[in-house]
This record gives C-alpha cells, sequence and structure tokens, in this order.
C-alpha cells in the first residue's frame, strides 16, 4: 500500500463512494479495504456523519477499529458518540488494548461505564485493569496483548506456543520468559527463536539481562529509555518483578509527539495547546491567565522606569536604547531557556552535569556581551558622536546578556531540582523576567555615568 496525498486520497475515495451509495457492497468492502488504515481514517475525518454511518453498515467491528486507531485521541469523541453503543463496544473490544484505553481516557465518564458494561466480560476486564493506572505513566500506556514463554519450554513448545498466540499479539519481535510465579526471567528474540535447535531450552538460549521499567515509571523517562537503547518494546513490571505488560515503539512515538506539544504550548505560556475545534472563549480562558501575570510583571517594568524619569528628563537620548538593551536581554534568555529545557527533556543534562552547562552558557554569556557590547558601543560613538553613552549602552548590553544568558539556563534548572516541569519558565515568562532585569542594569549604570553625559 503506498502512502496517499490529500487530493489523491479523495479522488480514490469518489471512486469508491458510487460503489457506497449504490449498495455495491462487495465493491466498497474491496477497494476501502485495500487502503492503509491511515487513509481509511483521513477519509472517514472528511466524509459527512450520514456517510459514515452507512460505512459502519458494511464494515465489522475488527475493520473499524483498525481505522479508529489511525484517528488522533482528542479528535475521537463524535465517532464512538454517533456509532450504535453495543457496535462502538464491539470496536473498543477488537482494538488493542492500550489504544483502547487512551481513547476510553478521552470519553465522558458516564459513556466509558455503559461501553464496558455491553463489551464482554474478558475484553472488559482487561481495559479496567489499565485505566486506574495513573496517566502519563507506563502502566498507562502499556498494552496486556503480548506473548510469553517458560524458561524450561523447549523451542519447539515455545514456537508452537508463539504460533497460536500471536495473531493476537501486538508484537512478536521479542518474547518474554517468566517462571513458574509470572516473574520475568529473560528475553529471546524472534530471531534467536527461529535459529535455535528445536530441542534446547529456552532458559540456555534466553537472555537474562533484560531492561525493564516500573508500572509507575513516567512515559517522558520511558521515551528516553527506548530511544537510548534502540528498544522495539519495553517490558513493564510491578514491584515483584511480574510481567504486567510492554510498550511498544508505535506507543512511545505517541508520547513523543504529545510531550513535545505540551513542552511547546508551556514555552508559548500556553497551560493546553489550542484545538482546532476549539471557540475563540476556549482560546481565550486557556491563554488569560499566563497573559495576567505576564501584564503584572511588564507593569513592574513600567513602574521601574518611572523611578527613573529624572535620569530620562536629564538625558532624554536614553529613552532610545530601552527597547534595544531588553529586547536582546529577552532574545538571549530564551535561546538559554531553549537549550537548558531540551537538555532536560533529552536526558542530556544528566550526562554532561548541570554546572557543566551553567558554566558553558555563562561562556557563552561572556562571549555574546562582550561582542555585541563592543559593536554597539562603535555604532553609538560614531552615531551620536559620544564616548560616555557609548560606553554606557555597550556595558549596559555586555553585563545585560551575561545575566540574561545565565537566566535563561538556571531557571529551568531549578525549577527542574523542585521538581516542576521546567516548560513552565516560558519563553514570555523568562522575556518578562529580563526585561526587569536589563532596565535595571541600563539605568543603574545612566545614573553612575550621569556626570559624564550632561
Amino acid at each position: 500500500m503506498e502512502h496517499l496525498e490529500d487530493h489523491e486520497r479523495m479522488d480514490v475515495w469518489k471512486t469508491i463512494e458510487d460503489a457506497l451509495f449504490n449498495d455495491q457492497i462487495d465493491q466498497f468492502r474491496a477497494e476501502f479495504l485495500d487502503l492503509h488504515p491511515y487513509d481509511q481514517a483521513k477519509i472517514f475525518e472528511e466524509v459527512e456523519d450520514d456517510v459514515r454511518l452507512q460505512i459502519y453498515t458494511y464494515l465489522s467491528p475488527e475493520e473499524v477499529a483498525d481505522v479508529m486507531e489511525h484517528i488522533d485521541y482528542d479528535e475521537i469523541e463524535p465517532f464512538f458518540t454517533e456509532m450504535d453503543p453495543r457496535f462502538a463496544a464491539q470496536v473498543f473490544a477488537e482494538m488493542s488494548t492500550d489504544d483502547a484505553v487512551d481513547i476510553l481516557n478521552e470519553l465522558d465518564k458516564n459513556k466509558v461505564a455503559s461501553f464496558l458494561t455491553i463489551m464482554d466480560d474478558d475484553s472488559a476486564e482487561e481495559i479496567k485493569d489499565l485505566l486506574h493506572y495513573e496517566e502519563k505513566t507506563a502502566g498507562s500506556i502499556m498494552t496486556t496483548e503480548f506473548v510469553v514463554v517458560k524458561a524450561g519450554m523447549t523451542i519447539r513448545e515455545a514456537m508452537l506456543h508463539l504460533r497460536k498466540e500471536a495473531p493476537d499479539a501486538e508484537t512478536i519481535y521479542y518474547t518474554y520468559v517468566i517462571d513458574e510465579d509470572k516473574r520475568l526471567v529473560g528475553v529471546i528474540s524472534l530471531r534467536d527463536l527461529i535459529i535455535s535447535e528445536e530441542d534446547w531450552v529456552i532458559s540456555d538460549v534466553m537472555s537474562e539481562r533484560v531492561v525493564s521499567v516500573s508500572v509507575g515509571e513516567d512515559q517522558e523517562e520511558i521515551a528516553r529509555m527506548m530511544r537510548d537503547y534502540d528498544f522495539l518494546a519495553l517490558p513493564v513490571v510491578d514491584f515483584q518483578n511480574h510481567l504486567l505488560g510492554i510498550i511498544t515503539v508505535d506507543d512511545i512515538m505517541d508520547v513523543m509527539e504529545e510531550e513535545a506539544s505540551d513542552d511547546y504550548s508551556k514555552l508559548a505560556a500556553i497551560s493546553d495547546v489550542d484545538g482546532p475545534d476549539d471557540r475563540a472563549f476556549t482560546s481565550a480562558k486557556k491563554r488569560l491567565p499566563w497573559l495576567v501575570i505576564l501584564l503584572f510583571l511588564g507593569s513592574l517594568t513600567a513602574s521601574l522606569i518611572g523611578r527613573f524619569e529624572e535620569t530620562l528628563d536629564q538625558v532624554a537620548i536614553l529613552a532610545i536604547f530601552i527597547p534595544l538593551i531588553a529586547g536582546m536581554a529577552g532574545n538571549t534568555g530564551t535561546q538559554a531557556l531553549a537549550v537548558a529545557v531540551r537538555g532536560i527533556a533529552t536526558g542530556e543534562t544528566y550526562k554532561q552535569g548541570k554546572s557543566k552547562i551553567v558554566f558553558r552558557e555563562a561562556g557563552t554569556g561572556l562571549i555574546t556581551g562582550i561582542s555585541c557590547g563592543i559593536l554597539i558601543f562603535l555604532i553609538v560613538f560614531i552615531w551620536q558622536n559620544n564616548l560616555y553613552l557609548g560606553l554606557l549602552v555597550g556595558l549596559s548590553i555586555m553585563i545585560t546578556l551575561i545575566v540574561a544568558t545565565l537566566a535563561g539556563a538556571l531557571v529551568p534548572l531549578v525549577m527542574h531540582r523542585f521538581n516542576i516541569d521546567p516548560a513552565v519558565a516560558s519563553g514570555p515568562f523568562i522575556t518578562t523576567i529580563n526585561d526587569l532585569i536589563s532596565i535595571l542594569i541600563y539605568f543603574g549604570l545612566a545614573t553612575a555615568f550621569m556626570s559624564l553625559l550632561l
């Protein structure tokens, strides 16, 4: 199946649509199911509600489940709401357990209870077991659809067991080995199973060095582990090392996208990224708290400038350079912030050490401060033909860039030290704080230079 562009997908849909509206069920199924589930999902999102209702009658719950797994979770509620409740419950039962749990977490609690009541007991129990785990932990993103073998099995017995269980497993590239008490004791790859002799015992072939994660582990840390170890799956265990589930690489890709989106929204001083269907009032409600905080911080900056009104009255040209110095402080602080937050998110902070990052940023601030300070000194001196004004602005820029760079690096590191998400040290927040610092430095030096400027 080849990937289709948006216009190609809708062109294909037009040819399938005729079969749908002419009740040519076999032809519709043949052509629609020939598409990749991702393309099927995109068609679902584009067509009218009444068209989807007709499609549901032509597809089985298992086929619809494949489609639903490729629709964004935060946009999926309308699809399950429009389905017949019994059909929707069957769709959930056919989905991968972890995907079903992720979607149910987006739905109203009353609807969730209703679906679980209608669903068959086995599927409902599996989903309930995962629903009680805290969001964004290993337990909330793991799947219970995996294959295990016992350490005492022969390779032949294990392969027979694998063939039987594989159709219902999310992945079989790794097969985890448990003992009689269901504790995780090893792992064996599909490759090793295939090339081993049939009479060999699993315990002799398996690797006992199994990297696993606790069921309460944060999903961001799990994403880092899977990236570092290049795993396709990672086992999840309880405090007694009982194997509870596995986390697969496709789930981690979703986690990485979610975490990146979350960090981006916080860096923009938004508590949550605006959804495509959010109303203006909803978007404003998300943004207002931060904007109000920044408004008060901005008022402090204005008040600080007011305290130096006498200095401005005596040397009015000082006002020209306020936006320049404040802007440079905001820019360099945001750059340092981005580097620090990225280092924390990727784990580089742990490898390099926090002190090394602080010293590096201090050095960076010193070099950029001196460079920009000398440059602006020459520009102001030539432009205004005033040596002391050039020195004042140059020194202000130099000191401001050093302090702003250190602030941009230190704030997220300190917040991380106290277990506060460093991404909330957002760009606008750092910019406003650095505005205050830069104005204080600029006018403090201006007061000291006053006798030379007059």
